[in-house]
């Protein structure tokens, strides 16, 4: 059965299979883990020459339609298939937001992959030249202001579809109070392809 679509899924370099396969590789690792504590390292010279670029990614789980995990990272360090397998294992019994996941509730999984472009830097002198710019549904964006760091996915605006509010929650989410601003903060954007399926459904293609 095909990788049912997220709701945030857009066309990107990856052809179907290519999808198909790192959403079995998080699914592989996170089982995986389920039964050593560790993650599934998976040979990279086994997968096509787009899955072995690097690339940056993070994976969310979701159970029963509620966030059960989400871990990745902003640059890339590693092939993406290796990336796949790292975060899928870290979302599932590392984040610190949720206890370790349970055998129980691996057949009920829901994974979403979201690869991300690399950053890029976003100039302003104000926060409303920088709220301008802001492009709803699209980007994600990188905030950094001393030891504060945060990050939104563009799958975050389906939660705070208003520019500012947007902005003032990543704020809270970097440790900085609503309503902060500095001529230090620094801001970059980025896209991502993202796709996602019920690990029930991937068992069966």
């Amino acid at each position: 059965m095909a990788p049912m679509p997220s709701t945030d899924q857009t066309a990107g370099i990856y052809d179907q299979d290519q999808r198909t396969l790192l959403l079995q590789v998080a699914a592989q690792s996170i089982a995986h883990g389920l039964h050593s504590g560790r993650a599934r390292v998976p040979n990279v010279q086994d997968y096509p020459e787009p899955l072995r670029a690097r690339r940056a990614s993070f994976v969310t789980l979701e159970l029963r339609g509620q966030l059960r995990g989400c871990i990745g990272v902003l640059e890339a360090i590693r092939p993406l298939v290796a990336d796949v397998a790292q975060n899928a294992f870290a979302a599932a019994f590392e984040d610190p937001r949720f206890p370790p996941l349970g055998a129980d509730e691996y057949p009920e999984l829901s994974l979403k992959i979201s690869i991300l472009t690399p950053p890029e830097s976003l100039r302003f002198s104000s926060e409303a030249e920088l709220l301008a710019q802001l492009r709803p549904g699209v980007d994600g964006l990188i905030l950094s202001e001393g030891r504060h760091r945060g990050t939104f996915l563009p799958s975050v605006w389906e939660q705070l579809p208003n520019p500012r509010d947007f902005w003032e929650h990543l704020k809270w989410k970097a440790g900085l109070p609503f309503g902060y601003w500095s001529d230090s903060l620094q801001v970059a954007r980025y896209e991502t392809e993202s796709f996602g399926a019920l690990i029930s459904n991937l068992r069966r293609t």
